[in-house]
Parts: structure tokens; C-alpha cells; sequence
């Protein structure tokens, strides 16, 4: 893992799988950078969701080291790995630019900002 800083957030970057770790309040930060609502990955409504499941992976949480859930936000749909305790979100490579993507144009943010997003957190095919 490696921290990636933008406008003093600091974000846990996997170099191996290209996955994205947000300690809590990091997401909601990076939003409002760019003048984006994250009510869909709020922790409230995370920790609310009626479909979250245990992550298919086991994956654990870096922080408390419980297991965390999984949910289902946006369409075309992207997971969310997100720690029960209110420590973090977790995205696979490429989930991070597929739901900003989703956000962005729902609320029609300018390409610009985009761009940048989708620059530094690459979407896979």
C-alpha cells in the first residue's frame, strides 16, 4: 500500500490490485472537493442498508480488524466494502472512478473535475 494525498486527504492506494482504502470521512471529503453529494456511500446509509452481507471476500478491516459488509450503490452496480464500526470504505480496483462517474453526472458536476477523478482513480473496463 501507498498514500496517495490530494488536498490534504490521504488515501491507501494497493499498487498490487489497485484498490482504494477511505478512512472514515475521507470519501465525504473528497466529494465535497469537487462539489459532489455522497449520500449514497454516507456511513449512515451504509450502516443502514438492509442488503449488506459479509464481503464475499472475508475481507477484514485495516483499522479494527472485524469483518467488514459489503452493499450494492449505483447502475451500473459498484460493491462497498465498508468497516460495521464506522472506520472506513473499501473499493476494489476501479469501483472508486466507476461511482464517482455515477455521482458526478447524476448532479452534472463540470468535466474538469471529471477528468481529474477519473485520472486518479483509473476505471476498469
Amino acid at each position: 500500500m501507498i498514500v496517495i494525498e490530494h488536498q490534504r486527504i490521504e488515501l491507501d492506494y494497493c499498487t498490487k490490485c489497485q484498490g482504494v482504502w477511505f478512512d472514515a470521512g475521507e470519501m465525504e471529503m473528497l466529494l465535497s472537493t469537487a462539489d459532489i453529494s455522497g449520500d449514497a456511500v454516507s456511513p449512515e446509509k451504509l450502516l443502514g442498508a438492509d442488503d449488506a452481507a459479509p464481503s464475499h471476500q472475508g475481507r477484514k478491516c485495516p483499522v479494527c480488524r472485524r469483518r467488514m459488509k459489503e452493499v450494492v450503490v449505483g447502475e451500473p452496480p459498484v460493491n462497498i466494502d465498508f468497516c460495521t464500526s464506522g472506520d472506513g470504505l473499501w473499493f476494489d480496483g476501479g469501483e472508486v472512478g466507476h461511482l464517482l462517474k455515477q455521482l458526478a453526472e447524476k448532479q452534472n458536476v463540470p468535466s474538469p473535475v471529471l477528468s481529474f477523478l477519473g485520472d486518479t482513480f483509473k476505471m476498469k473496463e
